[in-house]
């Protein structure tokens, strides 16, 4: 049995299941209150699904890019839980989890703001890249070089920023990931301690500018 949590992006959401079989699934868009929202929305996922928290036997978590709040909210949470029921925490990257329902080459892209974007290449669920923070030009350059012939998607929030140097694309356009296909994604990964997937510094400074620690 396997909780899975997203907070990284533009939702809060979880998911259980039991071997390939979904027994619940809940989605909350929000850009803020991850932190307030998280416990009550796995909670009212776990009543749905009718399983008991002793009834699990790991969780997964996205660990980034994203919201370096977010983030950091989800993994505190799963941490935790781990700890409590002395079960493994294992740790999905969110570009991963928005292209594992896809086939073909995929690019999972994500606005960073700032004049970058998250970028991450995949063939039929297989990372052919690392994930990394780039320029949008630079982006778009990595995407004509590993583009093949076949079917490509690009898929993110964003997605619409690089969609003119690949014109023959199919955009998926998704500010968060399905808590489904972070369940799937955990559940067959060995469970190593998961830590954050940043790609950058934070915007926010300690005093004396001093960058958050990781």
């Amino acid at each position: 049995m396997l909780l899975a949590i997203d907070t990284c992006l533009g939702a809060c959401s979880a998911a259980v299941l039991d071997g390939g079989r979904v027994l619940a699934s809940r989605v909350e868009p929000m850009a803020r209150g991850h932190q307030e929202r998280l416990a009550p929305l796995v909670a009212q996922v776990m009543t749905q699904a009718g399983v008991a928290f002793d009834q699990l036997d790991r969780v997964g978590v996205t660990i980034g890019p994203g919201s370096f709040t977010g983030l950091r909210v989800g993994l505190a949470f799963a941490k935790g839980l781990g700890a409590a029921l002395s079960i493994p925490v294992v740790g999905v990257g969110v570009l991963e989890a928005l292209a594992q329902p896809l086939s073909g080459t995929v690019f999972a892209v994500l606005d960073a703001k700032r004049d970058q974007v998250y970028l991450q290449a995949f063939a039929d669920g297989v990372a052919v890249s690392a994930p990394d923070a780039l320029p949008p030009g630079t982006a778009a350059a990595r995407l004509a070089e590993l583009a093949g012939a076949g079917n490509v998607t690009l898929v993110g929030s964003g997605a619409s920023l690089l969609a003119g140097a690949l014109p023959h694309a199919t955009v998926v356009a998704a500010d968060h990931a399905d808590p489904v296909a972070v369940a799937q994604i955990a559940a067959v990964r060995l469970p190593v301690p998961p830590r954050p997937l940043y790609l950058r510094a934070p915007d926010a400074k300690l005093p004396g500018g001093r960058n958050l620690p990781a």
